[in-house]
């Protein structure tokens, strides 16, 4: 089964806007993985905001998917039970509706790496146990 790459709110703001600490990062990671990267709704909402709020377009984040770049992955419906139980766990954390929906993807799709500058994924964990395989900027990884 062929490996599923998640991707987190901050490589998607990262390869947006061109003065984020990692943009070289972001766009050689988008330059190099095979589309799509998979991620849900409360990722891109997160992501549109934050390159707004940076001087970006916001649009500029639904048009990853329209090229197919992101693909959505994620019936946060159907997972609420799952993301509570997620949410409360750490939420001294804290976690962030996002966050919870890319924990809980990490479980449903499975072999993946998440691609993401978030240092909260070294405490997260999958299945209760589990590591969460990421990939982030080297400076991140601890």
């Amino acid at each position: 089964m062929a490996e599923k790459l998640l991707v987190d709110t901050g490589p998607i703001v990262a390869s947006l806007v061109g003065r984020d600490a990692n943009n070289r990062w972001a766009r050689e990671q988008f330059g190099r993985l095979r589309p799509p990267l998979l991620t849900c709704e409360p990722v891109l909402a997160e992501a549109s905001y934050i390159v707004e709020s940076r001087g970006g377009d916001p649009a500029s984040v639904l048009k990853l998917l329209t090229l197919g770049v992101l693909e959505v992955a994620f019936d946060l419906e159907d997972e609420v039970d799952a993301l509570e139980v997620l949410m409360r766990r750490y939420r001294n954390v804290p976690m962030s509706l996002a966050d919870g929906c890319l924990v809980r993807m990490s479980e449903i799709h499975t072999p993946c790496r998440l691609l993401t500058t978030d240092s909260d994924f070294s405490v997260y964990r999958r299945h209760s146990r589990r590591i969460i395989p990421v990939l982030m900027p080297a400076s991140r990884h601890e």
